[in-house]
């Protein structure tokens, strides 16, 4: 509909207008949201769920907006305090997407995208397959352009460093291929 088309565009601002407030986050939900549907159309049979993914990975981390910009910028460690805040963003922008959207799967996907396959994720320690699909294609997505871009913290890896057991193996395959095929041309 035309309201549900100029909530998502408003949206879409918002998330802009976090990654101008931390700029080693800048661009950084339209990548994963481009690695995600990349990953989604080398692996789907049926890409029905590419709508509803791309907007989930565009929205993923809007629950930063409501995170302190010094505690996103801070260049060393956090306080285990900060560190309770910033995992608090998945469920914050899931709250702020259901009061707005009618679509479940895409709050679903911002909500438990820091799920982890072997369990060790947040907010609800979600393991395998109990992770909805969308989270588990965005949740490979985001870690590995966090772990390729520089951060306050931290250098950026390279490509093939950037893996680990935390992710479903099928989506950590597409993500390897994709990866391969890209520095390979």
């Amino acid at each position: 509909s035309i309201t549900q088309s100029a909530v998502i565009s408003s949206l879409e601002r918002v998330v802009s207008c976090l990654e101008l407030r931390d700029p080693h986050t800048k661009g950084h939900s339209d990548r994963v949201k481009d690695l995600a549907v990349a990953m989604a159309r080398r692996t789907l049979r049926n890409f029905a769920i590419l709508p509803v993914l791309a907007l989930s990975a565009r929205l993923h981390d809007i629950g930063k907006t409501r995170i302190s910009g010094d505690i996103l910028k801070r260049p060393g460690p956090l306080t285990d305090k900060e560190w309770a805040e910033v995992r608090r963003h998945p469920l914050v922008g899931a709250d702020m997407l259901s009061s707005v959207l009618c679509l479940d799967a895409v709050v679903e996907g911002v909500r438990h995208h820091h799920e982890r396959y072997d369990g060790k994720g947040y907010p609800h320690g979600l393991a395998g397959r109990d992770i909805p699909l969308v989270a588990r294609i965005i949740a490979v997505a985001d870690s590995y352009d966090a772990m390729t871009s520089d951060r306050p913290y931290r250098r950026a890896l390279r490509p093939l460093e950037a893996a680990g057991d935390q992710f479903d193996p099928d989506w950590a395959e597409a993500l390897f291929h994709i990866i391969v095929n890209s520095q390979a041309s």
